[in-house]
């Protein structure tokens, strides 16, 4: 899963740094996989949500970083959408069908949860 992870965070534009990124990553995948085991009380992760698994450890990733402070050279909300250079005006694409890094990152810890249900265990 490590390897889906910084693969997937690549495709963001974001380079995992070694090894600095190696714990926290480690720490937020085993915190996702007892969220997941634990919602459908399972005891590994079926293999229908290790995309899922994947979307939401990134996300939580990009979460920390993005509050400690230490997300840079990432910013999805700079999205130019209009310059203007009589009077110099720049309007930034935030909002209207743009999405924002705070989006971003809820979509990525949430999307495929509904899925949760499909792999759902009865516990007696």
């Amino acid at each position: 899963m490590y390897e889906d992870i910084v693969k997937r965070l690549a495709s963001f534009g974001y380079t995992v740094k070694e090894p600095d990124d190696n714990w926290v990553l480690q720490f937020l995948i085993g915190k996702v996989t007892n969220e997941i085991k634990n919602e459908c009380n399972v005891c590994k992760i079926p293999a229908g949500l290790h995309y899922v698994a994947v979307d939401m450890v990134c996300g939580e990733f990009l979460n920390s970083k993005k509050g400690t402070g230490q997300l840079e050279g990432f910013d999805v909300e700079a999205a130019v959408k209009q310059v203007k250079e009589g009077d110099t005006s720049i309007t930034f694409a935030v909002g209207d069908n743009s999405i924002t890094l705070d989006g971003f990152i809820y979509f990525l810890m949430n999307y495929g949860k509904s899925q949760f249900i499909t792999f759902r265990r009865l516990k007696w």
